[in-house]
């Protein structure tokens, strides 16, 4: 039943997380919660593991969260899942895509899905952001402005941000040096 049911939620997910994996981020976030398979700040180690591995993020962590929930079986039945509503659709499109090529509703549609994609994975971005570099406990516990911000973790946010624009080194180099960071400095 467990591999159904992981099969099932990761459908869901696949079929309305539009514009990749950050996207299903808030998917992630209610199926924690809906499920408590797993709890709201293991979806930031899932980005990390899936960002490190090779392959799409959303089938990463499909894999990831199956396999912690039910086995090498879970990983399998919730990564179907999540891949073949993408199956589905884009067999649908790529057989009906040639009669509306020319078609103004179908264009109408992908420039208005483009910003909807944009806010979805903005949100998430920053769902991440607030889970990784906010303190919430300690700002309702002193009230002081400046407790809500993890230091540590934003100034080296800031310095992997400056990095990346000024060096342009592939992004497994931030990956590998913000482990290193974190295990010496036990961020």
């Amino acid at each position: 039943m467990i591999y159904l049911q992981l099969f099932w939620e990761f459908f869901r997910i696949g079929l309305f997380a539009v514009g990749g994996g950050m996207a299903t981020l808030p998917f992630l976030e209610q199926l924690s919660v809906r499920t408590g398979w797993y709890g709201p700040a293991l979806i930031t180690d899932m980005i990390a593991i899936s960002e490190s591995t090779p392959g799409p993020i959303g089938i990463n962590m499909a894999t990831y969260v199956g396999c912690s929930v039910a086995g090498m079986a879970g990983g399998v039945a919730a990564t179907l899942g999540e891949i073949c509503p993408a199956i589905l659709i884009v067999t649908l499109v790529s057989r009906s895509l040639e009669k509306f090529r020319d078609s103004h509703w179908l264009d109408d549609a992908f420039h208005t899905l483009r910003p909807a994609v944009t806010g979805l994975i903005a949100a998430a971005g920053l769902g991440v952001m607030e889970k990784c570099m906010l303190d919430l406990a300690a700002y309702q516990s002193s009230g002081a402005f400046l407790s809500l911000f993890d230091w540590k973790k934003l100034v080296f946010f800031l310095l992997a941000f400056l990095g990346m624009k000024k060096f342009k080194w592939h992004p497994v180099a931030y990956i590998a040096i913000a482990a290193v960071v974190g295990m010496i400095f036990k961020f």
